[in-house]
């Protein structure tokens, strides 16, 4: 697998070496011996979760905070989705910076995602199933999160306004100036 810098400190693309015959495909999704070695991370997940999303959906910008923050390691399964990560690091070099991709059922990347990192996606193709790894157990409490629309963060999602589908709570999250307070 191939293990990709991005332009925010310890976050990475990871790119399987995929394995194709007459029979269909084949690929190692993670080797943690790999990752630690490419990239000098040490990670120990410990829950696996899924969704299942309709086109528009915007899922985030979340995270949890404290002795609760949460690496991941995302990826798509099935459907397309734009992924975004915003570098909350207060003594980070690129605290406050974003990063996107697309993350695909065909293109098979994933994203490694650092603890002190907000976190979302749009699903950009219908009946898209979402997994990701987390290296801590989800928290209720720990939530918070970062408005999707925050003009200091000026993320485009590749969705038109009128087509984003959005949960109650990620309506209510905070700006990114009430955020860091």
């Amino acid at each position: 697998m191939k293990v990709i810098k991005t332009n925010l400190k310890d976050c990475f693309v990871i790119e399987p070496i995929i394995f194709n015959d007459g029979r269909g495909s084949f690929f190692e999704c993670f080797n943690q011996e790999v990752f630690e070695e490419k990239s000098g991370i040490s990670v120990n997940f410990v829950q696996d979760n899924q969704s299942i999303s309709q086109k528009g959906v915007l899922r985030g910008l979340h995270l949890q905070k404290g002795e609760f923050s949460q690496a991941k390691l995302v990826r798509v399964i099935k459907g397309k989705v734009l992924d975004v990560v915003v570098d909350m690091r207060k003594e980070s070099k690129t605290f406050g910076k974003h990063f996107t991709t697309e993350l695909s059922g065909e293109n098979n990347k994933q994203l490694f995602i650092p603890r002190g990192f907000l976190h979302g996606f749009a699903v950009l193709e219908e009946g898209t199933i979402f997994a990701y790894k987390c290296d801590n157990y989800y928290h209720k409490s720990s939530e918070d999160g970062v408005v999707y629309d925050d003009q200091n963060l000026g993320i485009d999602w590749k969705l038109n306004k009128n087509e984003i589908i959005l949960s109650e709570r990620d309506r209510k999250l905070k700006t990114f100036k009430e955020f860091i307070g």
